[in-house]
């Protein structure tokens, strides 16, 4: 696994935050600790891509909670969350919630490793998505009102002429804001414009 793809473990008892920390560590993973969703949930904005493995009990803010909390962020990370016996009807919750997977304990080794696994490899491709979205919106928020205009024309199969017309301008003017558009949404044609456009929000796929 890349360095950058963290394992976040959230649980408020010690020796199980050190007993995981050891299991993911044996398994090639690296583990960042947390006493309690609070002081994660302080800690998120500056987080990478990774998964979460939360218990869902614990005092403060619980494992439900977390899940409502980070619903209402912008980070996607994939939370499985850890259940104690008896505690069946709140993972069914949590899955509700948005929970990847739930875990009982006590847990075999190799169950809660690949869930992780699993989760982690989405992550980073989600992750990469939203980089790349978050990249191609800066890019549009970059084009000049007069630019802009030209981009919804030409991702709207407009020609030169057309949009012109739209806008009572001469061709040769559109021509000009078109090289900045292009050059700017760093598209080397209007192909790949569209396709930046959909994943700059402007268009749905």
């Amino acid at each position: 696994m890349p360095v950058e793809e963290l394992v976040y473990v959230i649980d408020d008892d010690p020796a199980m935050r050190d007993s995981l920390d050891f299991l993911l560590e044996s398994a090639g993973l690296k583990a960042r600790l947390f006493e309690s969703a609070v002081s994660f949930l302080a800690a998120l904005p500056g987080l990478g891509p990774g998964c979460i493995v939360s218990d869902v009990r614990m005092p403060d803010l619980d494992g439900l909670e977390l899940l409502k909390r980070l619903r209402a962020t912008n980070k996607s990370l994939p939370i499985i969350i850890m259940t104690g016996h008896g505690d069946i009807p709140l993972a069914v919750e949590a899955m509700k919630l948005g929970a990847r997977d739930f875990i009982e304990k006590p847990f075999e080794d190799d169950r809660l490793i690949g869930s992780i696994t699993a989760a982690l490899s989405g992550a980073t491709e989600r992750h990469k998505n939203e980089a790349m979205a978050a990249d191609i919106a800066s890019r549009i928020a970059s084009l000049s009102p007069r630019e802009r205009q030209v981009l919804d024309g030409l991702v709207a199969g407009l020609s030169n002429k057309l949009i012109a017309r739209d806008y009572d301008i001469s061709p040769r003017t559109i021509e000009v804001y078109r090289a900045n558009v292009m050059t700017k949404m760093q598209a080397s044609s209007v192909s790949e414009l569209v396709r930046f456009a959909i994943r700059g929000g402007i268009l749905n796929d």
